[in-house]
């Protein structure tokens, strides 16, 4: 009841056109869905919680990410690493914009934006790239040589990435580096102009089928969900895993911590339950109900009020209270919803 008589709230002053109402959601912004089944991207007023447009993405999307223009967002179209498009949408009209062809790269997935550049993997070509959005023109491949490349994070001055390997059962960690030309004993040394900006690469092994994972806000681990339901710790400074976590978690999927790094919240494929972990203690603090048949992406609300869970198999966008850890609303998005973003307008 509770719920109903909040939806019938915020209907009436939508429907009042209330000044509060619309500076309110201007300032929390929007929430970004993918639909899988309903190949849309589904905006989400961060306020109301009402959708406010469905916009077409294309053959089987699965992640999404507010590009370095602040307007645009970018869909992977995965079709389980043999697709080669991104959709592209201005957010601001609410139309989906021409796709991008990253041929020869297969399988793209996971999205991050950083600076002017668009991060992406793409599992088909045991790879991450980055993408100038401006230019759509691919501009640098790393290659992983391992199976099912799936997501992507880049430190803030983008000196670290780390993607995970599903496929492999590794974490790869890519470092900023000088690459130097090979010097031969009783060879004339090489012109210092073929030094050269590179990347570094390091494979850490972790658990068989770990996709999700999620740097601490301070930038010093990486959690890293395995699907027979540990988690694990890696310490980005040393590059090693520096803890196994055992909170029972089969089927781990995503995971995220909250804004302040004291909270991570892990979804499974196999659960109903939201995981709730304790980060200083690595111990559960709740279970939290939440669907019937599985979960997968994850979002924060940026100021840490409220948790978004997509849950595909039940089709709705679970709404969790960050200050009691329940359940408190669904959204109705559309069919099998998955990646999620939050779009700051």
């Amino acid at each position: 009841m509770k719920i109903l008589l909040r939806r019938l709230a915020a209907a009436a002053v939508i429907c009042a056109g209330s000044t509060a109402g619309l500076t309110q959601a201007a300032s929390q912004g929007a929430l970004l869905v993918v639909t899988k089944q309903s190949h849309s991207l589904a905006i989400v007023d961060g306020a109301t919680l009402q959708v406010l447009a469905h916009v077409p993405i294309g053959e089987d999307p699965h992640e999404v990410t507010v590009g370095p223009d602040g307007r645009t967002a970018y869909v992977s179209n995965y079709g389980e690493g043999t697709l080669h498009t991104l959709a592209v949408v201005d957010l601001l009209r609410r139309k989906a914009l021409p796709a991008i062809d990253l041929t020869p790269l297969v399988g793209p997935h996971g999205l991050m934006a950083h600076d002017k550049t668009l991060w992406f993997t793409v599992e088909g070509s045991k790879a991450l790239a980055t993408l100038d959005p401006a230019t759509g023109r691919v501009q640098t491949v790393l290659g992983t040589g391992q199976d099912k490349t799936h997501l992507v994070w880049v430190s803030p001055d983008g000196a670290k990435v780390v993607a995970s390997n599903a496929g492999s059962g590794t974490m790869s960690v890519f470092d900023r580096t000088e690459v130097k030309p090979v010097v031969v004993a009783g060879a004339p040394a090489p012109p210092a102009a073929y030094t050269f900006a590179g990347w570094k690469h390091t494979l850490i092994p972790v658990g068989m089928a770990a996709e999700g994972f999620d740097v601490s806000p301070d930038g010093r681990e990486a959690w890293v969900g395995n699907a027979h339901g540990t988690i694990s710790v890696i310490d980005l400074v040393s590059e090693k895993v520096k803890e196994t976590l055992t909170p029972d978690v089969p089927g781990a999927n995503r995971l995220k911590f909250t804004p302040n790094g004291r909270l991570v919240f892990v979804t499974t494929h196999t659960g109903k339950d939201l995981v709730t972990i304790d980060a200083h203690t690595g111990k559960v603090v709740k279970r939290i109900p939440i669907e019937e048949r599985g979960a997968s992406g994850i979002q924060l609300q940026p100021d840490g009020g409220r948790v978004f869970v997509a849950c595909p198999r039940d089709h709705y966008v679970a709404v969790v209270d960050l200050g009691s850890l329940t359940m408190v609303d669904k959204i109705d998005v559309g069919r099998e919803p998955d990646g999620m973003t939050w779009w700051v307008r």
